[in-house]
């Protein structure tokens, strides 16, 4: 555009950075509000899969996905950020894993689900990808000589590395030391740069049998090799999944098999086998066998390809021990690692009926975590026949002064943030209020990403995908 003389008006360089700039800040803003935005972890709730560790000083950042539950409702199993009922100032980030309309329970460390009343419950099974992040590595903490022992004669010969056995010949060898059940350790699965030493002083660490375990190995087979068996135990049942070696059958076919832990009782067991091409060890090639028994199936994959799997009744006793054994010849372990599920701990209910438009939410870290098994409300009821409620956690909220002057003075910060202090005796409390539940309008958005930190004095590189 030109002025009345024909010449174009002057732009200052003043002008120009105020007009960049307040459109960087108007891009930003929207940006923000409407699209991404970043968070940081101050809590562990979410621990190992999100970190917010004050010993360590590891808090991780995260880019979270606003423009998504826009256009859709929010699915089940993502980590997703949402207003706290209980005090709406804050921002929470859990795991969604109850939807409207449905029941939960949680049982034997399982989560199940059903309809309404008159259904059966079913176990609730987590999608692949969620469940490679919520699978805990055990032996990595362990000492070395308490990782794999023999169990008798046959493989009192057999070499014994940290993660390894050289099988010379038949026996049979037991993960642990002594015999103790598979426990919910707290650090667990910890990534090991912040896993620090005497775990079990831990208070809420160890006080429940896991019977979801895991056993991943490389095998390498020699040309005697006979059966190599993995062998997962559930209180009185074991599940053992049978490797065909070079040195049996040729029509040998690998298998799962269910019976007591009594062998002889177990030829009547019920199987599953795989159907085409037998699929066997070879002679000095590698492979990477994994077994597990995971809410109540038993899956066998081989070189990442699930082979045999097998849907099991639940078991009442939880006792879980891990074994392997071979029947004839030698064979080559590398890379034992045994593994453990979450063990979701108990809430307050036995039942949570979820109302339409709600959502039910855990953290990952079941034994750290304020989620929806615990909310409710503490409630007061004042002389002039108002009512506040807000968040009840012990020591954080409500709290009483017993010491000012005019008497005891309580504190209330209610379920919308806003601060309340009146004498005591001119409150009545009455009985807390549960509140498990998120609404619909309360979700904000679903994790990506975690982006920082980044600290190679602690080995500590948090740049990964959130599933």
């Amino acid at each position: 555009m030109k002025d009345a003389a024909g010449t174009a008006p002057r732009r200052t360089p003043w002008r120009d950075n105020i007009e960049a700039l307040a459109m960087a800040i108007v891009l930003a803003l929207l940006l923000k509000a409407f699209i991404v935005e970043a968070y940081k972890i101050p809590t562990g709730s979410m621990q190992p899969t999100l970190m917010g560790d004050p010993q360590n000083q590891v808090f991780d950042r995260i880019l979270v996905d606003k423009l998504a539950f826009r256009v859709r409702d929010p699915e089940r199993f993502e980590v997703v950020v949402f207003r706290y009922p209980l005090d709406r100032a804050k921002n929470f980030v859990k795991r969604l894993v109850g939807m409207p309309g449905e029941q939960i329970r949680i049982w034997n460390g399982d989560l199940w689900t059903r309809a309404d009343d008159g259904a059966e419950w079913t176990v609730l099974r987590r999608p692949s990808n969620v469940q490679r992040e919520h699978w805990k590595a055990l032996d990595l903490e362990e000492p070395e000589s308490a990782r794999w022992t023999s169990m008798g004669a046959g493989a009192d010969a057999w070499d014994f590395g940290p993660r390894s056995i050289v099988a010379s010949g038949p026996g049979r060898a037991r993960y642990g030391r002594d015999g103790s059940p598979i426990v919910d350790r707290y650090y667990d699965g910890y990534p090991d740069a912040l896993r620090p030493r005497g775990l079990s002083s831990h208070p809420r660490s160890g006080h429940n049998q896991v019977g979801d375990v895991r056993l991943t190995a490389s095998v390498e087979a020699a040309d005697d090799t006979g059966w190599v068996v993995l062998e997962l135990t559930e209180g009185s049942l074991s599940y053992r999944a049978y490797l065909p070696g070079p040195g049996t059958p040729q029509d040998a076919r690998p298998y799962v098999e269910v019976g007591p832990m009594d062998r002889a009782r177990a030829q009547a067991a019920d199987m599953v086998r795989k159907e085409g091409e037998p699929v066997r060890l070879v002679s000095g090639r590698a492979v990477d066998v994994d077994f597990a028994n995971l809410d109540d199936r038993l899956t066998l994959s081989v070189d990442g390809e699930s082979i045999a799997t097998l849907d099991i009744q639940p078991a009442f006793e939880q006792r879980a021990l891990v074994y392997l054994s071979v029947d004839a010849g030698s064979a080559r372990f590398e890379d034992l690692m045994v593994w453990r599920d979450i063990y979701y701990t108990p809430g307050r209910e036995d039942v949570y009926r979820i109302p339409e438009g709600h959502y039910f939410m855990l953290g990952d870290n079941t034994q750290d975590s304020s989620d929806s098994r615990e909310w409710n409300y503490a409630r007061f009821r004042l002389d002039d026949g108002s009512t506040l409620r807000g968040n009840n956690r012990r020591n954080e909220n409500p709290l009483v002064n017993p010491g000012d002057p005019k008497g005891p003075i309580t504190w209330l910060v209610d379920e919308w943030g806003e601060t309340h202090h009146f004498p005591s005796q001119q409150a009545a409390p009455l009985a807390p209020e549960d509140a498990p539940f998120v609404e619909r309008s309360l979700i904000l958005g679903r994790a990506l990403a975690v982006f920082w930190p980044i600290q190679p004095s602690k080995s500590v590189y948090r740049f990964q995908w959130v599933r």
